[in-house]
C-alpha cells in the first residue's frame, strides 16, 4: 500500500471561478483526506464537475489555492494524480496499446510497461479483450479500461467524474467493485455521482454543491441522517431541482 503523506490533504481554501460575470465555483474550504472515498452530489448544473477539473488542474481558479500537505511541483502532482471522465476518452488503438501508451508517456520503459499492462488487464477481467479495438467496447467495457488504464499509472489520488453514468446495474457493480480495490491499495478517490445508492454505500465524505457553491462537507453517515443544510435536506427529499 502506497504511502501518501507527503501529499495529502489537498486542502481547497477561498476557491472562486468566475466566467463572464458569472460565478460558477465558490468553495471557502474543503478537504480531502488522504485515502478516503470522497463522493461529490449536488442537482445538475451545481459545479460537481469542474470542481473535479480545477482541482486536477485542467481549469485554472480565478482566485483562491489549492494546497497540498508539503510543497510539491507540478510534475509531481501531474505524476501522483489521475482523472476518469464521464465519457472515457480511448485511444484509436487496442485494449492493451491503450495501457501501453499512457504508461509509456508517463516514462515507463517497453518490458515493463507491457508487464504492467498485463498485471492491470488481468486484475481487472480486461485480459480477453487485450486485442479489442478499444473503441469498438461496451459502455461498461470502456469505463473499466479507462479506471483501470488510469490506475495503472500507479496515483495516489484518483479523480472520477459519474464513472457509473448510463450504466446497466451489472457494468456500475464492476466499476464499484473495482473502486473498492483501488481504496484497499491506498488511492484516495474524489468522484461525481447522481447514484444516492452508490454514494450511500461507498462514501466517507460527502461534499455537497448548490448553485457552484460548497454548502455542505460532512460524514457520509450523518450527512445522510442529519444534513446540515436546508440545501442538502430538500436534496435528499426531492424537493431541489435547481
Amino acid at each position: 500500500m502506497r504511502d501518501t503523506t507527503s501529499m495529502l490533504p489537498l486542502i481547497v481554501r477561498d476557491l472562486r471561478l468566475e466566467m463572464d460575470g458569472r460565478t460558477l465555483l465558490d468553495v471557502p474550504l474543503a478537504r480531502i483526506q488522504n485515502r478516503q472515498r470522497n463522493v461529490i452530489l449536488g442537482p445538475n448544473g451545481a459545479g460537481k464537475s469542474l470542481f473535479l477539473r480545477v482541482c486536477h488542474g485542467l481549469i485554472a481558479p480565478t482566485s483562491g489555492r489549492i494546497e497540498y500537505t508539503l510543497p510539491v511541483s507540478a510534475t509531481e502532482i501531474r505524476r501522483k494524480q489521475a482523472m476518469v471522465f464521464q465519457k472515457p476518452v480511448m485511444l484509436r488503438r487496442s485494449v492493451r496499446a491503450n495501457f501501453t501508451h499512457a504508461l509509456a508517456m508517463a516514462g515507463v520503459g517497453w518490458y515493463e510497461r507491457r508487464r504492467m499492462a498485463d498485471e492491470a488487464m488481468a486484475q481487472f477481467g480486461l485480459s480477453g479483450l487485450a486485442d479489442s479495438p478499444a473503441r469498438v467496447l461496451s459502455g461498461g467495457e470502456q469505463q473499466r479500461l479507462a479506471i483501470a488504464r488510469a490506475a495503472s499509472l500507479g496515483p495516489d489520488l484518483l479523480f472520477l467524474d459519474e464513472p457509473t453514468s448510463s450504466l446497466d446495474p451489472t457494468a456500475s457493480r464492476q466499476i464499484e467493485d473495482m473502486l473498492d480495490v483501488l481504496h484497499e491499495r491506498g488511492v484516495t478517490l474524489v468522484l461525481t455521482t447522481h447514484d444516492l445508492g452508490l454514494a450511500r454505500r461507498f462514501a466517507d465524505v460527502i461534499f455537497f454543491f448548490h448553485n457552484g457553491r460548497l454548502v455542505e462537507e460532512n460524514d457520509a453517515e450523518r450527512f445522510f441522517t442529519q444534513p446540515e443544510t436546508e440545501e442538502a435536506k430538500a436534496f435528499l427529499e426531492h424537493r431541489l431541482f435547481w
